[in-house]
């Protein structure tokens, strides 16, 4: 099965979810304990007050439910993301979704989460807009937040120069809305392709398909036609006006602030769910957030790596990074000059990147003892930085230039030197340690 049901089945047989059934509200209440459960559990809120429909949290909030989601385990998740995007395929089209069960134009029965103290409003966080590009004809999928503003209008996040961006002005410089359907409360797999930034023509639901074995259907919406998820729990339709915004701040995977923005305005047309409805809700800024934008470009690291550099062993977005401004890379080195080539081509293949380390394959990318350790034994500050100022960085960075977008980037050789004593690097080990049980000792 391809739906948010049947991913909820999987992680609830492996006790990955946690159910609440006390009534809660959706001003702060649900996105305060989703924090305090942050990447342990997801959780299924069965009774919200003044909503009938529950709500869902932290779904992939761990690697572990974020390979489930893939089809695969731990070990092979970049594999199966990779190998998703080069297989990606179109899925089948059926005449009716189940999404279509139930029909209203009122926006305000959706349990719209309140997050944060300072944002200007509760938000749609899982909110995934599909638009037909004008140039090729075929979808865009990506994931847009949205902020209501009445019962049937909502301002809609866009980044310029991004895929839907680009249609919005398209539509605007021909005198046009832009037509658009949204979905909340789609699998896993289907939010994970929704948040990769694929080339522009290309439709990222192709990939959500194969990472779903081929088993994807997709349903037209009445109104636009457009192309969703049939299993979708929640389908909007309607147009983003050409002539109308609004303003909106919202926190940020950073769990930062962002500046006050004038965005422009979803119109709803219809509003479409199914029967005893599931709305997923994304807590900006947390293990969920930072995954689900992380890890497919933690994958397109560890796939274009290893092909430039084929002793790259590892690629990991650190957490203490957000998943987002900071890796770790670890290789067999072969040349005292290969980190520092690793380190710019690293940067190029992800701008937003703020600092890349390189370690060696006995330190673990994703242990941060690991990486300091790799620092304090073997980086020295003068010969192993690489430093690049005034360059494009992240535009979510509250240190950096916001206005000219140029931030300092930095790139660290935190691998053994091959000109020095080799045993001197060597981790001391202690033999059959991995067989012995303390419990045996220890009564």
């Amino acid at each position: 099965m391809t739906d948010l049901r049947n991913y909820i089945s999987q992680i609830k047989k492996i006790q990955g979810l946690k159910t609440v059934k006390t009534k809660v509200s959706t001003k702060y209440e649900i996105a305060g304990i989703t924090a305090k459960m942050d990447g342990s559990h997801s959780i299924l809120f069965e009774n919200v007050k003044d909503s009938d429909f529950r709500v869902v949290t932290n779904l992939v909030g761990s690697r572990k439910k974020f390979a489930i989601a893939v089809g695969g385990n731990e070990k092979n998740i970049h594999e199966r993301i990779v190998s998703a995007i080069k297989r990606a395929k179109k899925p089948k089209i059926i005449s009716r979704g189940k999404f279509m069960e139930n029909k209203s134009t009122d926006l305000s029965c959706l349990p719209v989460i309140t997050h944060f103290e300072k944002e200007s409003g509760p938000f749609i966080t899982s909110s995934i807009v599909y638009v037909e590009n004008p140039e090729t004809k075929k979808q865009n999928s990506s994931f847009h937040r949205m902020m209501p503003i009445d019962k049937n209008h909502f301002s809609i996040r866009m980044v310029e120069g991004r895929h839907l961006h680009r249609c919005f002005v398209n539509a605007k410089e021909h005198g046009e809305d832009l037509r658009v359907a949204v979905t909340v409360g789609v699998h896993p797999a289907i939010s994970i392709a929704g948040a990769y930034q694929d080339e522009w023509g290309k439709d990222e639901i192709n990939i959500a398909n194969s990472l779903l074995n081929g088993k994807l259907t997709l349903s037209k919406t009445p109104i636009h036609g457009l192309n969703v998820p049939s299993n979708a729990e929640i389908v909007m339709e309607g147009r983003i006006l050409l002539d109308r915004v609004h303003p909106e701040w919202m926190v940020e995977m950073l769990q930062t602030y962002d500046h006050k923005r004038s965005q422009p305005v979803f119109e709803l047309d219809n509003l479409y769910f199914r029967n005893n409805p599931i709305f997923h809700d994304i807590l900006s800024g947390y293990s969920e957030h930072r995954l689900l934008m992380g890890m497919p470009i933690e994958s397109k690291l560890n796939g274009e790596l290893k092909k430039f550099y084929r002793q790259t062993q590892k690629v990991s977005m650190t957490n203490g990074g957000c998943n987002w401004l900071h890796v770790v890379v670890q290789i067999k080195k072969q040349k005292n000059s290969d980190p520092k080539k690793l380190i710019k081509k690293t940067f190029e293949l992800h701008r937003s990147l703020k600092q890349v380390t390189i370690v060696d394959d006995d330190i673990d990318p994703n242990d941060a003892t690991s990486v300091e350790y790799a620092l304090a034994t073997r980086f020295q500050a003068d010969k192993d930085i690489v430093l690049f100022k005034k360059v494009r960085g992240s535009s979510l960075d509250p240190s950096s230039d916001q206005k000219k977008l140029q931030t300092a980037k930095m790139g660290i050789d935190a691998t053994r030197s091959l000109s020095k004593r080799p045993e001197g690097f060597e981790l001391a080990k202690i033999p059959k340690i991995d067989q012995l049980r303390l419990e045996k000792y220890f009564k």
